[in-house]
């Protein structure tokens, strides 16, 4: 896992202008060390890594995604490797890991992967970004039929699961912009207006505080709460209607993830008690996170409460999911995954109630795993907000 030596604290402090610190050439020649050596020890003989967010991660480049090949090939205890377009070639060394690579360029009416096949040899088994194009692995597999491949999520699923400390400043300063969006987003009018109309306010809020991508608003009101995914929509939000607010994307390359539940005007006895139920599951969900403790063990803490108040088979989803540089990564808190908690590692935290044809309710913070426990990067009220 990643170390906070001193050089990342000081790398963790933002610049004059409230900018984080960039991250270095020697922090993506030390993430692409430390993925080739990974992979030696998860007996593969090397990495595939295709244009998305493991590329930006390991090396700072963010290529157009196209037809044309590019690819990352990294081996242990050999120099790493990126097969690139040559008109895309100035970029590449541009890129802030680009000084760390080697680059193998390839011209536009070429075969790409005669670029890529000496990398590889005859066989081998390697670790494949998950997004990479199936026309580019099929074109591999088929001059090397003796290869194998294994998506990373299989093999590496926890390659960016831990954080250093400058990445862990980078997802609490997008924590603090999400809150920051909900603090004013709850002082604007619901009623009389279409979910749409509110989610396109949350999402400029989101840009306003520094988002640079914004992956998802759901505001889901009344019976459409009950839907954990719903996609706002032309419903007009009344009066008594409870609203399942849900909303993240990425700030400086980190991601943020937040949920709370608002009601126009004031709710009923049994809206409150289920609301309170899940505030209550979620704060037993954040208790349960400490270094060793099994992912599955956070699941199973909130799980527990919504059970033991008689709606668990309303809680239709998983307690958490990780997240860094994609809003959703491994690790995932959920029955069956047994790995341990590490330091540094930033997860959601997030159960729900959902009640068919009527309302839901969800609370969700993201959490870091600190030394001796867990520290949430969502700190907005978590009470039942009221709403005009």
């Amino acid at each position: 896992m990643t170390g906070t030596s001193s050089t990342a604290s000081t790398r963790s402090e933002p610049l004059a202008d409230g900018s984080p610190m960039p991250f270095t050439v020697d922090d993506y020649r030390a993430r692409m060390r430390r993925a080739a050596r990974t992979a030696a020890d998860a007996g593969l003989d090397g990495l595939l890594v295709a244009p998305g967010p493991d590329l930006v991660w390991l090396t700072g480049y963010r290529p157009p995604e196209t037809e044309r090949l590019t690819l990352l090939m990294l081996r242990d205890g050999t120099d790493p490797v990126l097969v690139v377009p040559t008109l895309e070639a100035p970029d590449a060394e541009e890129a802030p890991g680009g000084p760390a690579l080697s680059l193998r360029d390839w011209a536009d009416g070429k075969d790409p992967y005669e670029a890529a096949v000496p990398l590889l040899g005859p066989r081998g088994r390697f670790g494949v970004s998950d997004n990479t194009w199936a026309l580019h692995l099929l074109g591999l597999r088929k001059r090397l039929p003796e290869t194998e491949y294994v998506a990373l999520t299989e093999a590496l699923p926890m390659l960016r699961a831990v954080k250093d400390a400058a990445e862990l400043a980078r997802m609490a300063a997008a924590g603090r912009a999400a809150d920051a969006a909900y603090e004013e987003i709850r002082k604007v009018r619901f009623g009389g207006r279409r979910e749409t109309e509110i989610a396109a306010e949350l999402a400029e809020l989101l840009r306003r505080f520094g988002h640079s991508q914004v992956d998802f608003t759901i505001v889901a009101s009344g019976p459409n709460g009950a839907n954990p995914h719903h996609e706002a929509g032309d419903r007009v939000v009344g009066r008594g209607d409870m609203v399942v607010l849900d909303f993240g994307g990425l700030k400086d390359g980190y991601g943020s993830d937040t949920s709370r539940t608002v009601h126009v005007g004031e709710p009923t006895a049994e809206e409150r008690e289920v609301h309170d139920i899940v505030r209550a599951a979620q704060e037993a969900g954040v208790r349960a996170v400490r270094p060793g403790a099994a992912c599955q063990d956070v699941d199973r803490a909130a799980r527990a409460v919504i059970t033991e108040a008689g709606y668990g088979d309303r809680f239709i989803h998983r307690t958490g999911h990780g997240i860094g540089v994609t809003t959703h990564e491994p690790p995932y808190m959920v029955e069956g995954e047994e790995r341990p908690l590490v330091p540094g590692m930033c997860f959601s935290v997030e159960p729900g109630i959902y009640l068919p044809g009527r309302f839901g309710v969800r609370i969700e913070d993201i959490v870091t795993v600190t030394e001796d426990g867990g520290r949430r990067l969502n700190n907005t009220p978590r009470e039942m907000a009221i709403v005009n």
